[in-house]
């Protein structure tokens, strides 16, 4: 994995040999150049540990997700913020099986730092809705609860807030 701001170096240095290959009359090494600096550029919004953790993630292997996470040794320097916000959210994910408090941190990280879908800021808001009520603190999950309804526009989560409404009547 290469610092955030060492992928734009690299990417810069191919985009400049591409440029000499142009003038070079080698056209086609300069288009595949400028197709292979592309990719770094990708990777610069687009973590590569964040893609394979979020794979792991969607095979259930919270494990595997924790292992791959666990390679990000410096997030501040290696992630831009958006990519920030994602490390911290699949962390709470991965404590949310195990440590409320942790998971609950995590979360509130990941929203400060922002996400980039809605229905990941439901998800978020959800689960802290739920550490909230477990918690006892009623009013805060009833107010997470009405955020994550309206950010929730595929209704994709309407059974959890709807299961998590029957429960707080009980508190």
């Amino acid at each position: 994995m290469f610092n955030k701001n060492l992928k734009l170096v690299i990417a810069g240095l191919i985009i400049a040999y591409a440029i000499y290959q142009f003038i070079e009359g080698n056209i086609g090494n300069g288009i595949f150049l400028i197709l292979l600096s592309l990719i770094f550029i990708f990777l610069y919004f687009r973590n590569e540990i964040i893609l394979l953790a979020f794979l792991r993630m969607r095979k259930q292997d919270l494990e595997g997700t924790q292992k791959w996470l666990s390679k990000i040794k410096n997030p501040e320097a290696a992630l831009v913020t958006k990519q920030q916000g994602y490390f911290n959210y699949l962390h709470g994910i991965i404590h949310s099986q195990k440590n409320l408090t942790q998971a609950e941190k995590y979360f509130k990280k990941a929203l400060k730092l922002g996400l980039t879908m809605d229905y990941d800021i439901a998800m978020a808001k959800l689960s802290l809705a739920g550490i909230a009520m477990q918690k006892r603190r009623k009013r805060e999950a009833t107010t997470l609860l009405q955020e994550a309804k309206k950010l929730d526009k595929s209704n994709m989560l309407t059974d959890q807030i709807k299961m998590m409404q029957q429960q707080m009547k009980k508190i």
